[in-house]
């Protein structure tokens, strides 16, 4: 009898993603605006906003607020764009220069959605390049310290997480932008 080769994680980790993006979140997320984009549905949100320079910075504290505040479209897609994929594409994929500092934040929904687009193809494109054993491996000093010891699969996982999961915020804040009172509800 011949042995049956066992899944391959890293495929089925990238076609997780794959399927939540084509089916799910990019048809979401057409016709998104800037008005949309930056909509603060209640008083003390967090979003991203221009600096006198005329670039963009996303809202924050150390340590984060308890309860954290309602977040916009906008820090919650740029938060995507940048800290889940635009910086691990580097650390991971590229080389490693890029830093939360020197970070630039998208100042409207047609860079933002530019930016995820180009930023979740090259994901996925390096993640089809990984070996399993490259998914078993240490992310070390690719990630900061306190993700140094674990394996690159609980780093993928811990981006589709964070991927999904956002993308239900930005879905949820979409209905709830489309049916605020005196809007037009048409179906996005």
């Amino acid at each position: 009898m011949a042995a049956t080769a066992g899944p391959r994680w890293g495929a089925e980790i990238a076609d997780q993603l794959e399927f939540h993006w084509d089916t799910t979140m990019w048809p979401r997320l057409r016709g998104l605006g800037d008005d949309e984009y930056f909509w603060e549905p209640v008083e003390g949100c967090w979003s991203v906003r221009p600096r006198p320079d005329g670039t963009f910075v996303p809202d924050h504290a150390y340590p984060a607020p308890d309860p954290p505040p309602v977040t916009t479209i906008a820090w919650r897609l740029s938060h995507v764009v940048v800290t889940v994929l635009e910086l691990r594409l580097d650390h991971h994929f590229g080389e490693r220069r890029r830093t939360l500092a020197d970070a630039r934040w998208p100042g409207g929904a047609a860079e933002a959605l530019d930016r995820l687009r180009t930023a979740y193809g090259r994901w996925i494109t390096g993640l089809r390049g990984l070996t399993d054993a490259d998914f078993a491996a240490p992310v070390g000093a690719a990630e900061p310290e306190q993700w140094a010891e674990f394996p690159f699969v609980t780093l993928a996982l811990h981006v589709n997480r964070e991927v999904i999961h956002h993308h239900a915020e930005i879905a949820l804040l979409r209905d709830l932008y489309r049916a605020r009172p005196g809007a037009h509800c048409d179906a996005l």
